[in-house]
């Protein structure tokens, strides 16, 4: 891997806008979206907005996923950052734009963690030995 992580940010429009004000249905289907993508999940942390609206993430042992929420534009904003080569967060973004029900889904992908000079880099390297000094 030439990056420690990969980085989706992906923006969801025209989904359907109660579900974006259910709060426990986002809670779901972002921790669904963490196992489908092959994540494990540590822990979930959501809000719920007075009106409406629902800010929360889901913390990964591979990084994490997060949404925003904007029922009144039917709108979703989403990232999900991971880290290794077993996760795919594009596995993630598509299912949430089916259960969404988004009618378009836009993303930008971005590399984290590229160190110069490393060449290919190990998400969890092993520590082969420590020195005593």
């Amino acid at each position: 891997m030439e990056a420690l992580g990969r980085h989706l940010l992906a923006e969801f429009f025209q989904c359907d806008r109660d579900l974006l004000k259910d709060t426990q249905e986002i809670e779901r289907s972002m921790c669904d979206a963490a196992e489908k993508c092959g994540a494990t999940i540590v822990k979930s942390v959501f809000h719920t907005f007075n009106p409406f609206g629902v800010s929360g993430v889901v913390v990964i042992e591979e990084s994490h996923l997060a949404i925003h929420t904007w029922p009144e534009y039917g709108y979703a904003a989403v990232d999900v950052f991971t880290c290794g080569e077993t996760i795919d967060p594009r596995v993630a973004v598509e299912y949430l734009e089916e259960q969404l029900r988004a009618e378009e889904v836009t993303t930008v992908e971005l590399k984290r963690g590229e160190i110069r000079g490393q060449g290919v880099l190990r998400h969890k390297p092993m520590i082969i030995a420590e020195s005593t000094f």
